[in-house]
């Protein structure tokens, strides 16, 4: 296969790197007077995916993970990341110069409580976190005895000599017909919002929300179209977007002018702080604005409002237009990892592909139906070992040779009309009784969600043990949620809904969630399987309460030769085997010749 439009396979993390790096930049906290500082893997908008000027925590630490903060002291160091990240920041970072810390069990704050010195100076950028972090961290350097300062400039870009520039990627306006809703009437719908709420201005920090609400596009992030900036929309009164303004091109321009005046981001601050004075109450989005907004709303004399953003709710429920085009994106989309799977399973046999063969494979399959705007992550192709790294990126240096075992491929899509995200676990040779019983298991928990019927006002945290049950009843589990947002040509990873024990936020129609339990054994072998799936309106007899379920978007055969058929219910065969016959009947016109020979046999009955 040809080489990948969309990923980048180098090994660009220099463990060497990273002492000197540390020495500078310690040098450069004792030349301020600090004692340590904080480093969170975030932006000025505290974005999961953040452009490579924004990447100081992987510049300095070498860890290449989507979530994590290091703080530094003088004398220490240590590094925090979830379960999804455990065996990954062990290879990536020197444990020698940065000690691992599993941050569902000792956050940030709770180390720094311990660690930190009487007296102590601990410094923070106050554009890198949100207020509710910066009060739990000032909070923790006072009961040591130390005080949170915040930084004007960050002492990491201070001595990072060959940090990237901010990206200045060209904007452009989202059509309409992919739309579905005018920005006109977004903002009203979004100004009567504020108005039931009693806030004078909306600060929107987040450049999704600010993508959906406005209706444009960008390329400022890697996989995801995003033009970085910010909006203030005042109840009454005219908006403003702020955005380099070489992003901007008349087709844009021409779009935006009805709707909002238009200034770079250097007027951003001063702006808010017009906005706020006279006592205004500025609504602050909790999740992503950052703590510098609210002391400037503060400083002002503005009341800052610090809560949810209400355009992530509208966001997160698809109109009609955006639930035609996901269904569009999720069929081609499955054509191509259907052609994929076929591919595998005539090549890998053979011995001779390796992870990023499967990788650029996949991608190349997508491109062809010439509707491929990007991936929408990097794909996470691992073998034996290295599938039970949740979130692992193949390098040339950790590239594996498909051998006997399980093969996990994750892997997503950028579409003009949706975003894709699917996980396939597929055998390479005969799997092992244990294998199958694992893989079974986390298929009952994935079909326990897709057939789930929940009353309206119910959350992802309520379902999310439907989806582990089947692994708990063998003392297994996993360490990541059952399922994320997703957006419309946007992140693949949207809030505020989620699977998980953390999702409180109540599942609407229209909603658009991953269904992906996994099971991972260190060393060893990992699975998953992932489909998305749109919540919507159950119409049950006899029911005396408006009832929830989900329709399943995604379409491509789960790996049978992984199945255990004795652990399945007869009403779990049934789903398999309904599903199978929905994937068949959909895809087949779509394929020709061996493909469709693959895909009659890949969907045939469970047992047969």
């Amino acid at each position: 296969m040809s080489q990948s439009r969309f990923q980048v396979f180098d090994n660009i993390r220099d463990p060497a790197a990273c002492a000197p790096r540390l020495a500078a930049l310690r040098n450069e906290l004792r030349r301020r007077g600090l004692d340590g500082f904080i480093v969170p893997r975030a932006d000025e908008h505290q974005g999961e995916y953040v452009p490579p000027h924004a990447e100081r925590l992987a510049w300095l630490t070498g860890f290449g993970g989507s979530a994590g903060t290091a703080v530094v002291l003088l004398d220490k160091a240590a590094i925090f990341v979830d379960g999804r990240y455990t065996l990954q920041v062990r290879e990536q970072v020197d444990t020698a110069l940065f000690t691992p810390v599993a941050s569902n069990d000792t956050p940030p704050s709770a180390w720094i409580g311990e660690n930190l010195t009487a007296g102590a100076k601990l410094g923070y950028d106050p554009w890198l976190h949100t207020p509710a972090a910066v009060d739990r961290l000032a909070r923790a350097a006072e009961e040591a005895g130390g005080t949170l300062v915040p930084v004007a400039d960050n002492p990491v870009d201070a001595v990072w000599s060959d940090r990237p520039a901010p990206p200045r990627a060209p904007a452009r306006p989202y059509p309409l017909a992919f739309a579905g809703v005018s920005a006109a009437d977004k903002l009203t719908q979004l100004r009567e919002k504020l108005a039931k709420a009693r806030s004078d201005l909306l600060v929107v920090s987040d450049p999704h929300n600010l993508a959906w609400l406005f209706n444009l596009r960008g390329a400022d992030l890697t996989h995801t179209p995003l033009a970085l900036g910010y909006a203030l929309v005042p109840r009454e009164g005219r908006a403003t977007i702020f955005m380099d303004e070489v992003k901007i091109g008349a087709d844009l321009r021409e779009a935006l002018e009805p709707l909002a005046d238009i200034a770079g981001p250097e007027a951003f601050p001063a702006a808010v702080a017009a906005a706020a004075a006279g006592g205004r109450r500025v609504r602050l989005d909790a999740a992503t604005a950052a703590a510098a907004l609210r002391e400037i709303v503060t400083a002002a004399g503005g009341t800052a409002d610090v809560g949810d953003d209400p355009v992530s709710l509208m966001k997160a429920v698809k109109n009609e237009a955006e639930k035609a085009g996901a269904r569009a994106a999720q069929r081609r989309d499955a054509v191509a990892v259907a052609r994929f799977l076929a591919w595998f399973a005539r090549e890998a046999p053979g011995g001779r592909l390796t992870e990023i063969d499967a990788a650029v494979a996949l991608e190349n399959f997508r491109a062809e139906t010439n509707a491929l705007v990007d991936i929408s992550f990097d794909t996470i192709a691992g073998a034996g070992p290295n599938a039970a790294l949740p979130h692992y990126h193949v390098t040339t240096a950790s590239n594996r040779r498909i051998g006997e075992g399980i093969f996990l491929v994750d892997s997503g899509a950028q579409y003009e009309d949706g975003t894709t995200d699917i996980t396939r676990t597929i055998a390479v040779g005969t799997p092992t009784a244990e294998m199958r019983d694992r893989f079974t298991r986390v298929l009952k928990g994935h079909i326990a969600i897709a057939t789930a019927v929940f009353p309206r006002g119910t959350s992802g945290a309520q379902l999310d043990s439907f989806a582990r049950r089947p692994l708990w009843e063998a003392g297994l589990d996993f360490d990541h949620g059952t399922g994320h947002g997703v957006g419309a040509f946007l992140s693949v990873h949207e809030g505020p809904h989620r699977i998980s024990k953390l999702g409180t936020t109540p599942l609407e129609p229209g909603v658009i969630l991953s269904n992906e339990p996994g099971y991972y054994k260190e060393g060893e072998y990992g699975i998953r399987i992932e489909n998305l799936v749109l919540v919507e309106e159950r119409d049950i007899p006899g029911a005396d309460r408006p009832m929830l379920g989900f329709e399943t978007l995604t379409l491509a055969p789960i790996d049978l030769a992984l199945v255990e058929p004795s652990l399945l219910t007869q009403e779990e065969r049934a789903w398999l085997d309904a599903y199978h016959a929905r994937v068949r009947e959909e895809l087949m016109p779509a394929l020709e010749g061996a493909d469709r020979v693959w895909l009659e046999q890949a969907t045939r009955p469970v047992g047969q």
